[in-house]
Protein backbone atom coordinates (compact mmCIF):
# COMPACT_ATOMS: atom_id res chain seq x y z
CA UNK A 1 0.00 0.00 0.00
CA UNK A 2 1.54 3.59 -1.01
CA UNK A 3 1.89 6.07 1.62
CA UNK A 4 2.42 9.35 0.51
CA UNK A 5 3.52 12.48 2.71
CA UNK A 6 5.60 14.99 -0.38
CA UNK A 7 3.34 17.89 -1.22
CA UNK A 8 6.13 17.29 -4.79
CA UNK A 9 4.48 14.07 -5.23
CA UNK A 10 2.61 14.14 -8.39
CA UNK A 11 -0.24 12.13 -7.35
CA UNK A 12 -1.01 14.53 -4.80
CA UNK A 13 -0.48 17.57 -7.35
CA UNK A 14 -2.90 15.69 -9.49
CA UNK A 15 -6.09 15.24 -6.90
CA UNK A 16 -5.45 18.85 -5.35
CA UNK A 17 -6.31 19.73 -9.19
CA UNK A 18 -9.29 17.78 -8.83
CA UNK A 19 -10.39 19.25 -5.71
CA UNK A 20 -9.86 22.70 -6.69
CA UNK A 21 -10.61 23.35 -10.67
CA UNK A 22 -13.23 22.91 -12.60
CA UNK A 23 -10.84 23.00 -15.72
CA UNK A 24 -8.99 19.95 -14.42
CA UNK A 25 -11.89 18.06 -13.75
CA UNK A 26 -13.80 18.95 -17.44
CA UNK A 27 -10.26 18.11 -18.76
CA UNK A 28 -9.44 14.83 -16.92
CA UNK A 29 -13.42 13.04 -17.00
CA UNK A 30 -12.20 12.82 -13.03
CA UNK A 31 -13.88 13.94 -10.36
CA UNK A 32 -13.27 13.21 -6.02
CA UNK A 33 -15.76 11.59 -3.96
CA UNK A 34 -15.18 12.71 -0.49
CA UNK A 35 -16.61 10.77 3.09
CA UNK A 36 -18.11 7.65 3.37
CA UNK A 37 -21.54 9.12 3.21
CA UNK A 38 -20.83 9.48 -0.79
CA UNK A 39 -18.71 6.26 -1.29
CA UNK A 40 -21.57 3.99 0.59
CA UNK A 41 -24.02 5.80 -1.58
CA UNK A 42 -22.09 4.67 -4.59
CA UNK A 43 -21.42 1.29 -3.40
CA UNK A 44 -25.11 0.79 -3.01
CA UNK A 45 -25.87 1.32 -7.03
CA UNK A 46 -23.00 -0.90 -7.92
CA UNK A 47 -20.67 2.09 -8.66
CA UNK A 48 -16.96 1.60 -8.86
CA UNK A 49 -14.17 3.87 -8.42
CA UNK A 50 -10.47 4.19 -9.64
CA UNK A 51 -8.49 4.51 -6.42
CA UNK A 52 -9.31 4.84 -2.57
CA UNK A 53 -7.52 7.90 -0.69
CA UNK A 54 -7.02 7.19 2.89
CA UNK A 55 -5.03 8.54 5.87
CA UNK A 56 -3.38 6.10 8.16
CA UNK A 57 -5.78 6.79 10.99
CA UNK A 58 -8.89 5.87 8.72
CA UNK A 59 -7.76 2.51 8.52
CA UNK A 60 -8.03 1.89 11.65
CA UNK A 61 -11.76 2.96 11.78
CA UNK A 62 -14.17 0.46 11.64
CA UNK A 63 -16.73 2.29 9.23
CA UNK A 64 -14.35 2.56 6.79
CA UNK A 65 -12.74 -1.05 7.21
CA UNK A 66 -16.34 -1.93 6.06
CA UNK A 67 -16.30 0.41 3.41
CA UNK A 68 -12.87 -1.10 1.95
CA UNK A 69 -14.77 -4.64 1.53
CA UNK A 70 -16.85 -3.06 -1.34
CA UNK A 71 -14.14 -1.69 -3.55
CA UNK A 72 -11.94 -4.21 -4.66
CA UNK A 73 -9.18 -1.19 -6.40
CA UNK A 74 -6.37 0.36 -5.41
CA UNK A 75 -5.26 1.94 -1.96
CA UNK A 76 -3.38 4.93 -1.37
CA UNK A 77 -2.40 6.44 1.96
CA UNK A 78 -1.83 10.15 2.72
CA UNK A 79 -0.46 11.96 5.58
CA UNK A 80 -3.04 13.23 7.29
CA UNK A 81 -1.89 17.27 6.75
CA UNK A 82 -2.21 16.19 2.31
CA UNK A 83 -5.51 14.68 2.86
CA UNK A 84 -6.39 17.94 5.28
CA UNK A 85 -5.81 20.04 1.93
CA UNK A 86 -8.02 18.01 -0.49
CA UNK A 87 -10.96 17.71 2.07
CA UNK A 88 -13.24 20.43 2.99
CA UNK A 89 -15.72 18.74 5.05
CA UNK A 90 -15.80 20.14 8.42
CA UNK A 91 -14.88 16.39 9.94
CA UNK A 92 -13.34 14.72 7.69
CA UNK A 93 -13.27 10.72 8.02
CA UNK A 94 -10.45 10.43 6.41
CA UNK A 95 -11.38 8.67 3.35
CA UNK A 96 -12.22 9.59 -0.51
CA UNK A 97 -12.21 7.67 -4.03
CA UNK A 98 -10.81 9.00 -7.09
CA UNK A 99 -14.08 8.62 -9.74
CA UNK A 100 -14.46 8.34 -13.23
CA UNK A 101 -17.11 10.96 -14.81
CA UNK A 102 -19.84 9.15 -16.50
CA UNK A 103 -20.71 9.94 -20.06
CA UNK A 104 -23.75 12.37 -21.37
CA UNK A 105 -26.27 9.87 -22.04
CA UNK A 106 -28.54 11.41 -25.20
CA UNK A 107 -30.29 14.35 -24.92
CA UNK A 108 -34.48 13.32 -24.37
CA UNK A 109 -36.76 15.20 -25.92
CA UNK A 110 -39.76 13.90 -23.57
CA UNK A 111 -40.68 12.84 -20.16
CA UNK A 112 -39.74 15.07 -17.42
CA UNK A 113 -37.30 17.21 -17.56
CA UNK A 114 -35.14 19.79 -14.88
CA UNK A 115 -33.52 22.92 -16.69
CA UNK A 116 -31.28 24.45 -14.79
CA UNK A 117 -30.85 28.23 -16.10
CA UNK A 118 -27.55 29.66 -14.40
CA UNK A 119 -27.99 28.47 -11.41
CA UNK A 120 -24.68 29.57 -9.82
CA UNK A 121 -24.59 28.32 -5.90
CA UNK A 122 -23.19 24.88 -5.04
CA UNK A 123 -25.21 24.07 -2.60
CA UNK A 124 -28.94 24.96 -4.19
CA UNK A 125 -27.46 22.94 -7.17
CA UNK A 126 -26.75 19.78 -5.06
CA UNK A 127 -29.74 20.20 -3.11
CA UNK A 128 -32.05 20.55 -6.66
CA UNK A 129 -30.51 17.81 -7.63
CA UNK A 130 -31.67 15.60 -4.64
CA UNK A 131 -34.88 16.81 -5.00
CA UNK A 132 -34.86 15.72 -8.75
CA UNK A 133 -33.57 12.06 -7.73
CA UNK A 134 -36.29 11.91 -4.91
CA UNK A 135 -39.69 13.21 -7.43
CA UNK A 136 -38.11 10.86 -10.55
CA UNK A 137 -36.54 13.30 -12.71
CA UNK A 138 -35.87 11.72 -16.04
CA UNK A 139 -32.86 14.52 -17.06
CA UNK A 140 -31.43 17.45 -15.64
CA UNK A 141 -29.79 19.44 -18.03
CA UNK A 142 -27.53 22.53 -16.61
CA UNK A 143 -26.62 25.46 -18.99
CA UNK A 144 -22.79 27.26 -18.72
CA UNK A 145 -23.33 29.64 -16.09
CA UNK A 146 -24.46 27.03 -13.51
CA UNK A 147 -22.60 25.53 -10.81
CA UNK A 148 -20.17 22.26 -11.94
CA UNK A 149 -21.80 19.44 -11.08
CA UNK A 150 -18.62 17.62 -10.42
CA UNK A 151 -17.69 20.10 -7.71
CA UNK A 152 -16.89 18.80 -3.59
CA UNK A 153 -19.63 20.96 -2.62
CA UNK A 154 -22.15 19.99 -5.33
CA UNK A 155 -21.44 16.76 -4.53
CA UNK A 156 -22.16 16.61 -1.11
CA UNK A 157 -25.12 18.82 -1.36
CA UNK A 158 -26.32 16.36 -3.68
CA UNK A 159 -25.65 13.59 -1.12
CA UNK A 160 -25.87 10.59 -3.71
CA UNK A 161 -27.81 11.85 -6.23
CA UNK A 162 -25.49 12.07 -8.92
CA UNK A 163 -25.28 8.36 -9.07
CA UNK A 164 -28.70 7.35 -9.90
CA UNK A 165 -29.12 10.98 -12.18
CA UNK A 166 -28.87 11.55 -16.13
CA UNK A 167 -27.38 15.04 -16.23
CA UNK A 168 -26.30 16.92 -19.13
CA UNK A 169 -23.76 20.24 -18.43
CA UNK A 170 -22.62 23.30 -20.80
CA UNK A 171 -26.61 22.83 -22.77
CA UNK A 172 -28.01 25.20 -24.90
CA UNK A 173 -31.22 25.24 -23.10
CA UNK A 174 -33.23 27.17 -25.84
CA UNK A 175 -31.82 24.53 -28.07
CA UNK A 176 -32.99 21.99 -26.06
CA UNK A 177 -37.01 23.86 -25.60
CA UNK A 178 -37.30 24.43 -29.25
CA UNK A 179 -36.60 20.34 -29.46
CA UNK A 180 -38.97 18.73 -26.81
CA UNK A 181 -41.69 17.18 -27.56
CA UNK A 182 -43.82 18.88 -24.68
CA UNK A 183 -44.71 22.17 -22.84
CA UNK A 184 -41.79 24.06 -21.41
CA UNK A 185 -42.62 25.79 -17.75
CA UNK A 186 -40.66 28.69 -16.34
CA UNK A 187 -40.85 29.90 -12.70
CA UNK A 188 -41.89 33.86 -12.64
CA UNK A 189 -43.20 35.87 -10.31
CA UNK A 190 -45.44 38.05 -13.01
CA UNK A 191 -48.11 37.24 -15.27
CA UNK A 192 -47.91 33.37 -14.00
CA UNK A 193 -50.53 31.11 -12.81
CA UNK A 194 -50.12 28.55 -9.38
CA UNK A 195 -48.67 25.02 -10.87
CA UNK A 196 -51.98 23.14 -9.42
CA UNK A 197 -54.21 25.35 -11.86
CA UNK A 198 -52.38 24.03 -14.77
CA UNK A 199 -51.69 20.20 -16.32
CA UNK A 200 -47.52 19.15 -15.10
CA UNK A 201 -48.87 15.78 -15.65
CA UNK A 202 -47.63 15.51 -18.94
CA UNK A 203 -44.40 15.82 -20.80
CA UNK A 204 -42.63 18.56 -19.13
CA UNK A 205 -39.44 20.38 -19.33
CA UNK A 206 -39.52 22.72 -15.84
CA UNK A 207 -36.69 25.56 -15.88
CA UNK A 208 -35.21 27.12 -12.78
CA UNK A 209 -33.26 30.48 -12.93
CA UNK A 210 -30.75 31.70 -11.25
CA UNK A 211 -30.80 33.19 -7.88
CA UNK A 212 -30.44 36.77 -8.84
CA UNK A 213 -31.77 37.52 -12.23
CA UNK A 214 -33.87 34.25 -12.30
CA UNK A 215 -35.29 32.43 -15.81
CA UNK A 216 -33.15 34.42 -18.99
CA UNK A 217 -35.18 36.43 -21.15
CA UNK A 218 -34.77 33.59 -24.03
CA UNK A 219 -36.00 30.51 -22.11
CA UNK A 220 -39.31 32.98 -20.90
CA UNK A 221 -39.64 33.13 -24.48
CA UNK A 222 -39.78 29.46 -25.27
CA UNK A 223 -41.94 28.66 -22.75
CA UNK A 224 -46.15 27.61 -23.06
CA UNK A 225 -46.26 27.54 -18.87
CA UNK A 226 -45.25 30.33 -17.04
CA UNK A 227 -45.74 29.31 -13.23
CA UNK A 228 -45.49 30.79 -9.82
CA UNK A 229 -45.92 29.54 -6.59
CA UNK A 230 -48.37 31.43 -3.98
CA UNK A 231 -47.56 32.79 -1.04
CA UNK A 232 -49.14 34.54 1.94
CA UNK A 233 -46.19 35.60 3.88
CA UNK A 234 -44.07 38.93 3.67
CA UNK A 235 -41.65 37.23 1.53
CA UNK A 236 -41.43 38.22 -2.58
CA UNK A 237 -39.75 34.59 -3.51
CA UNK A 238 -38.45 31.27 -2.22
CA UNK A 239 -34.82 30.12 -2.68
CA UNK A 240 -34.81 28.28 -6.50
CA UNK A 241 -34.29 24.77 -4.31
CA UNK A 242 -37.02 24.86 -2.53
CA UNK A 243 -39.12 26.00 -5.19
CA UNK A 244 -37.59 22.82 -7.33
CA UNK A 245 -39.01 20.80 -4.54
CA UNK A 246 -42.36 22.16 -4.29
CA UNK A 247 -43.10 22.35 -8.02
CA UNK A 248 -41.44 18.66 -8.41
CA UNK A 249 -44.04 17.20 -6.19
CA UNK A 250 -46.36 19.33 -7.25
CA UNK A 251 -46.07 17.32 -10.35
CA UNK A 252 -45.71 13.87 -8.80
CA UNK A 253 -49.12 14.39 -6.57
CA UNK A 254 -50.49 15.54 -10.34
CA UNK A 255 -49.51 12.25 -12.01
CA UNK A 256 -50.54 10.11 -9.24
CA UNK A 257 -54.17 11.52 -9.33
CA UNK A 258 -53.50 10.43 -13.10
CA UNK A 259 -52.73 7.19 -12.87
CA UNK A 260 -55.36 6.36 -9.98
Amino acid sequence: MLLISSRQNPFFKTLLKLATSRKERRKTGQTLLDGTHLLLALADVGGLLEKIILTPAALENSEVQSLLLRFTVPQIVLDEALFAELSDLPSTTGIMGLYAIPAAKAVRKDGFCLLLDGVQDPGNVGTILRTAAAFGVDQVLLADECADIWSPKVLRAGMGAHFVLDMLEHMALPAFAAGFNGAVAVTVLEQAVPPYTVNLAQNLALVLGSEGAGVSAAMQAAAHLRLTIPMGGQIESLNVAAAAAILCYERQRQVSLSCA
